[in-house]
């Protein structure tokens, strides 16, 4: 008895290529297609690197040109940011305004501060602020208490 799984005329059935050189010759292509892919990758990835470098460059450019600061700044900044739009570039320039004798706009800076102080405050009274339902589950808790201790400690469970 055999400890084979398939009868012997099977075997005859089996697609086997006895032909060594015809796999050699496709390998060969195959290899050949390989380096030519990896090729055309190497060239598209350094052309993709080339093209976002240059974007950045002008981004940077930009935002120098428009607040009248010197194009040399633009190595530091390139050097310094990884994201680079205009908001990354334009608040690289005002935390590091001392190093080119720049005054930051202190009438923005003001209305900077107006305004995160503004948000504070709308924070501040949102976060503690009762809700339209929550105001009228307690209204109607408070209607249906029975005695001034039960609406006291209706009122200190809001606390």
């Amino acid at each position: 008895m055999s400890n084979n799984y398939w009868d012997d005329e099977d075997e005859d059935d089996l697609d086997t290529d006895t032909n060594v050189g015809d796999g050699s010759d496709l390998l060969k292509k195959l290899r050949k297609a390989k380096r030519s892919d990896e090729k055309r990758i190497k060239e598209l990835t350094e052309q993709l690197e080339t093209f976002t470098k240059a974007q950045r460059e002008q981004t940077v450019k930009q935002v120098l040109e428009k607040k009248g600061v010197n194009a040399k700044a633009a190595r530091l900044i390139m050097k310094d940011l990884d994201d680079v739009n205009e908001e990354s570039v334009t608040n690289w320039l005002t935390d590091n305004a001392d190093l080119f004798g720049l005054t930051v706009d202190t009438q923005e800076k003001q209305e900077q501060d107006i305004n995160r102080a503004a948000l504070r405050q709308q924070d501040a009274i949102t976060q503690n602020a009762l809700s339209p339902e929550r105001t009228e589950d307690m209204e109607s808790r408070i209607a249906s208490a029975n005695s001034a201790e039960e609406i006291l400690s209706i009122l200190r469970a809001q606390q």
